[in-house]
């Protein structure tokens, strides 16, 4: 294997690595954990809180913090290094999670949310070397085998951990919830072992002028403000960037909030880990197959073709009744999930300069944080909002309920809202109007 292909496998080989730690612990076993383990006892609303709070906190910190480290590593050629760093922060944080013992829900907050930052902070790092590894005519494919591995890595391990939850006993476990602490000790191994195939075949460019760790804090805090000017002077890449934070928005949110929306409206936990899988098998040779398309019809055109999609996911959402919707809408899912984020990673790199991808890839990064925290507040604002007004109808429980899952519908209804404004948003980018202006920028 030459450098080149063992550059793109060992960067794609950790997006295998930690789409265990997004799988398992983030959309699969650490909200329903929380709520009977750790929050055991607790009011269902009061653990919603604490669980969000730590969600959001852990974002808004990775949001502040991404472009100035992202700048940081520009400028004394600190990606890999930084990457590793937070790679396992997130593996440590992952592995103490088996330590906190039950009813701990402070700690697991804690742990769970240094955990994120791990997981956040080395995901700049690991998108701002994609123009490092693969060549201008590669980065589309490149990317969409990103999402693929991860989605083939992270379902694999998913599905042995729903295995040893489902049936302790074959794996020696005294009960389910055994199985879930091993479940997250079973990310940190993986997560961690694998990343060292990123360690060992990623190799990054050195600068011509490469700065100390000391001198690349300071300018790199002073660059996170000139960055803001020279996005002020790339109308593209800021209105990209604005289409980008509303779709991906409304990506994000479904992923996060897809098992508790369908507890929710009454369906039973397992089914809804089975969607999940289902999610994960289809989206490996989609994200591929997906950035194929990209290169076939269009990229532009094909991120199009994916908010459409999940627009009419949003809508069909709403409506559902049936246990084998959710199913089709897991596979749908699956189909253009990948894509969608592959594709717009890999179009960004086409609009900013190659030589500053840590810093301009901070703030794509941060759009991406500060998405997951509006997203599922526009949903439980609307929810509330929805069964305050209703609430007074109900004359029986069986109503009561009937308007709570009312209200829930209406909450993930309101994730449509994004996609629409990120679809008007993203009409109005030109790539070569931000190409002439990149030139204007560099000249």
């Amino acid at each position: 294997m030459n450098q080149e292909k063992r550059g793109i496998w060992g960067w794609a080989m950790y997006d295998w690595a930690n789409s265990a730690f997004a799988t398992t612990v983030m959309a699969g076993f650490f909200p329903i954990f929380f709520k009977n383990y750790w929050s055991k006892g607790t009011d269902v609303n009061v653990s919603t809180a604490q669980l969000g709070f730590a969600n959001s906190l852990a974002s808004l910190f990775v949001a502040i913090m991404a472009p100035i480290v992202g700048a940081i590593a520009d400028k004394g050629s600190y990606k890999k290094k930084l990457l590793i760093f937070f790679a396992y922060v997130g593996v440590l944080m992952t592995a103490a999670l088996f330590l906190v013992q039950e009813g701990d829900w402070v700690m697991a907050v804690v742990v769970y949310a240094i955990g994120i930052v791990g997981f956040s902070g080395a995901n700049t790092f690991y998108d701002s070397l994609l123009p490092t590894v693969a060549s201008k005519e590669k980065i589309d494919y490149v990317s969409g085998l990103g999402f693929g591995m991860g989605y083939l890595g992270g379902g694999l391990l998913f599905l042995l951990n729903v295995l040893m939850t489902l049936n302790p006993d074959w794996f020696g476990l005294a009960n389910a919830g055994e199985a879930v602490r091993w479940s997250f000790l079973s990310v940190a191994v993986w997560w961690g072992g694998f990343t060292l195939f990123t360690i060992a075949w990623v190799k990054e460019p050195k600068p011509e002028e490469a700065l100390s760790l000391g001198q690349c804090i300071k300018t790199g805090v002073q660059q996170y403000v000139t960055t803001f000017r020279k996005i002020r002077h790339l109308q593209t890449v800021f209105l990209f960037l604005g289409a980008y934070w509303f779709y991906i928005d409304g990506v994000d949110t479904i992923i996060r909030m897809a098992i508790d929306y369908g507890m929710s409206i009454g369906f039973n936990s397992n089914d809804l880990i089975v969607a999940l899988l289902i999610t994960q098998f289809v989206g490996f040779p989609a994200a591929i197959y997906y950035s194929k398309l990209g290169n076939r019809f269009g990229v532009r055109r094909m991120i199009f073709v994916g908010i459409f999609v999940y627009l009419l996911v949003t809508i069909w959402g709403i409506l559902m009744k049936e246990k084998i919707e959710f199913y089709i809408l897991a596979i749908v899912i699956g189909l253009v999930q990948g894509g969608v984020q592959a594709l717009s990673r890999s179009y960004y790199s086409r609009l900013i300069p190659k030589d500053q991808a840590g810093e301009f890839y901070g703030f794509f990064n941060m759009l991406g944080k500060f998405a997951v925290i509006i997203g599922p507040v526009l949903i439980g604002t609307v929810g509330l909002i929805v069964k305050g007004t209703l609430l007074p109808l109900a004359t029986t429980e069986e109503q009561f309920h009937a308007i709570t899952q009312i209200a829930s519908r209406w909450g993930i209804g309101a994730v449509s809202l994004l996609f629409i404004l990120g679809a008007i948003l993203f009409y109005f980018v030109n790539e070569e109007k931000g190409r002439s202006e990149l030139e204007a920028l560099q000249a």
